[in-house]
């Protein structure tokens, strides 16, 4: 069996050099959530920068009738949060932690102290930046232009590159998941996933076997949501 990808892969690693991460290492400030507890609210001051240690931390938005929608789930080796490098500015969305979790703390006035010594880490640092950026613009740009249809297909598809596990019998994404969980992802209702999820198991491009969502066919999901084949260090949940 083979996952079909590593953290060293799609994490800050594959932006930050590894004399860059040291850098940021030996500021970090050790902290520790526990499972469903936040990291950050919206409107809370956007002054840190979290670097996953441990554990996962999944970035929401609440919506005016108190629908969340999940944006990202970081995972070991991410950086979590936004900093305004002009001005003051608060978080835009909630960070909460998907399971027990570490994360080093990274405060604003020290990262800027370090991007003013270190010319190599500020490019690096853009990088990461411009990372963030695509995983935002791809996710809406799934959502805004095929549907729920194709905002759900692009979404086990990023399952499979994050949490996938090649077998013989598809792609198993070795992470549980409800109909809710999914929904949540493509701001859609749970009974609109559960339908959408029926007719992709009649095309036999998904199944459900022990609990856990299989890909049979990834190239019919791809057809859908009309995957522009984007790397995997920006195609993830």
């Amino acid at each position: 069996m083979n996952t079909l990808t590593k953290t060293s892969e799609t994490g800050a690693h594959f932006c930050i050099s590894p004399i860059n991460m040291q850098r940021l290492q030996e500021i970090m400030i050790d902290h520790k959530v526990s499972k469903d507890s936040p990291l950050f609210w919206e409107n809370d001051p956007a002054d840190k920068l979290y670097y996953i240690k441990k554990g996962r931390i999944k970035v929401t938005k609440t919506s005016n009738d108190g629908k969340v929608f999940v944006l990202y789930v970081f995972q070991e080796g991410d950086i979590v949060g936004q900093l305004d490098p002009y001005q003051d500015s608060v978080q835009a969305f909630n960070g909460i932690a998907d399971e027990d979790s570490v994360v080093g703390v990274i405060h604003k006035p020290d990262l800027e102290l370090l991007l003013w010594q270190y010319s190599d880490l500020a490019i690096d640092f853009m990088k990461w930046m411009g990372l963030v950026s695509r995983l935002t613009q791809t996710k809406f740009r799934d959502l805004i232009m095929y549907g729920k249809q194709g905002a759900l297909c692009s979404t086990l598809i990023r399952l499979a590159n994050t949490y996938g596990e090649e077998t013989p019998d598809g792609i198993v994404i070795r992470h549980r998941l409800t109909n809710t969980d999914l929904a949540d992802y493509i701001g859609a209702a749970r009974e609109s996933v559960s339908r959408m999820l029926s007719s992709l198991k009649k095309e036999g491009a998904v199944d459900i076997v022990g609990g856990y969502l299989v890909i049979q066919d990834i190239d019919y999901l791809k057809d859908i949501c009309h995957c522009e084949l984007c790397p995997k260090q920006i195609c993830r949940i």
